[in-house]
């Protein structure tokens, strides 16, 4: 085979591939073939160039898409964590997960740490490189989805407000710990959490280690449920240190730029 020929099937392969990304099966199969018969062969580069510039559009307008969808904080990327203050395991197991072969996996990621040392800035700019790599996210705070269901449900309409969570590869759930703890509110948080194991993945940020759930599900039955379901494929993110807000606090105070401005008197 020439080196023409050899270029031009290598183009002809991306060109068919293209096509059928685009879901177009007739032209995936015929378009190339009938060119080359033409004997138009030096047109293909020129063709997979424009579809290239198809796809690369079609592709930011599914990531803005899936972006407005996401509800995620716009701030908390990688770009804007500070990585200095997690330890160098975490920070690489975040970038790993970056990668999103966990939410492939329907696994789940647990992060726990104390108030304010980086918890939520990190699943965020987790799920912000999900979207940049085109899976669907959703985050939400924990109170809010429960009371999202909570009025489904009161509304007889759980089961449609589970399918719509279902369309969602990963939901971040912030702050699992501030549950209000009716009975009501327990069995829709844990009815979510028992529809999407093994089938769609979690992402939940706790202030409360394992052995305070109860303090959450109540019930010591459900608590064992609920942790075991997420346990059982799952990546545990453990944050230490001190709290972000705290040391930014006494930063400021420091500096004297907690002080509150006075208006000048006209």
């Amino acid at each position: 085979m020439t080196t023409a020929a050899s270029e031009s099937q290598t183009v002809g392969q991306r060109l068919g591939e293209l096509c059928a990304e685009f879901r177009l099966p007739t032209l995936a199969a015929e378009f190339v073939p009938r060119v080359l018969e033409a004997g138009h062969a030096d047109l293909l580069p020129l063709l997979t160039e424009i579809f290239e510039l198809e796809a690369g559009d079609r592709r930011e307008r599914r990531v803005d898409r899936l972006r407005r969808a996401s509800h995620l904080p716009p701030g908390k990327t990688f770009a804007t964590l500070d990585d200095a203050r997690l330890t160098r395991p975490l920070s690489q197991k975040l970038r790993e997960l970056a990668r999103g072969d966990f939410a492939e996996r329907a696994a789940n990621v647990l992060a726990f740490g104390l108030p304010g040392v980086g918890k939520s800035h990190a699943v965020c700019a987790l799920g912000h490189a999900l979207v940049e790599a085109g899976q669907s996210v959703l985050f939400s705070p924990t109170f809010q989805l429960v009371q999202e269901l909570l009025a489904a449900k009161r509304d007889l309409d759980l089961p449609r407000a589970l399918r719509r969570l279902d369309l969602f590869d990963v939901v971040i759930l912030d702050d699992i710990g501030y549950v209000q703890q009716s009975p009501d509110e327990i069995e829709v948080l844990f009815t979510f959490l028992a529809e999407r194991y093994e089938r769609r993945s979690v992402v939940i940020t706790s202030n409360l280690v394992f052995s305070e759930w109860d303090r959450i599900f109540k019930n010591p039955m459900t608590t064992a449920a609920a942790i075991d379901r997420l346990v059982h494929h799952s990546v545990i993110l453990e944050f230490t240190g001190p709290s972000f807000r705290s040391d930014k606090a006494k930063a400021d105070k420091a500096t004297g730029t907690d002080k509150p401005i006075k208006a000048k008197a006209k």
